[in-house]
């Protein structure tokens, strides 16, 4: 049997799935969490052969939560199955460890198939989402362009963002810039977008 903890923090999604790879003659979902730190805590009680995380979650991200199984569950193969497929975050899923990215809007089928495959070595990620990121490229903005950036998401003055990250006004506004020249935007609304689009922040 193929042992399977899930993170998914839309109840009805997550029973779906459990009640769809329950189905399977040779999967068994051995655990579930409704957010990041409870997909930790549960992988290291079940020590399952997968985790199969989604990346939106509240807490700790599937992300990192993923990085973290990834490094604490020796033996468990991480797999990252999304409604958010952006190729800034199939790099840094790969990144954090992840052997296998996937959308939900694919077929039921492949994702039991999937799970066999990554139980068997492979690595499994959405053809089309592998195409765009290679395209796209690695994420231009540093960790601290990034931090500015998600500070001005909801529109907070410059001296909120200050605030928020200690950092000087000053700094701030050369962050904001050079943010906005990376992304090609004309103002911080535009760079927020175009960034979140690209899953890089």
């Amino acid at each position: 049997m193929i042992r399977v903890m899930l993170a998914e923090d839309q109840g009805m999604i997550r029973g779906a799935l459990a009640s769809l790879l329950g189905l399977e003659p040779d999967i068994e979902v051995v655990g579930e969490a409704a957010d990041g730190n409870e997909a930790v805590a549960v992988a290291l009680a079940a020590t399952p052969d997968i985790a199969l995380l989604d990346i939106e979650m509240p807490g700790k991200d599937g992300l990192t939560a993923a990085a973290e199984i990834a490094a604490r569950v020796p033996g468990c193969r991480v797999m990252i199955l999304t409604t958010f497929g952006r190729p800034g975050y199939l790099r840094t899923a790969m990144e954090a460890g992840a052997v296998a990215f996937l959308v939900k809007d694919s077929p039921a089928k492949d994702l039991a198939a999937a799970i066999r495959r990554v139980q068997a070595g492979e690595r499994v990620i959405d053809p089309g989402l592998a195409a765009a990121a290679l395209s796209a490229g690695p994420n231009p903005l540093s960790a601290r362009e990034r931090d500015v950036l998600a500070a001005a998401a909801d529109g907070s003055t410059i001296g909120d963002i200050a605030r928020r990250l200690h950092l000087s006004e000053g700094t701030v506004r050369n962050y904001l810039s050079s943010a906005i020249q990376k992304t090609h935007a004309r103002n911080r609304i535009e760079a927020v977008r175009r960034a979140r689009a690209q899953g890089w922040v």
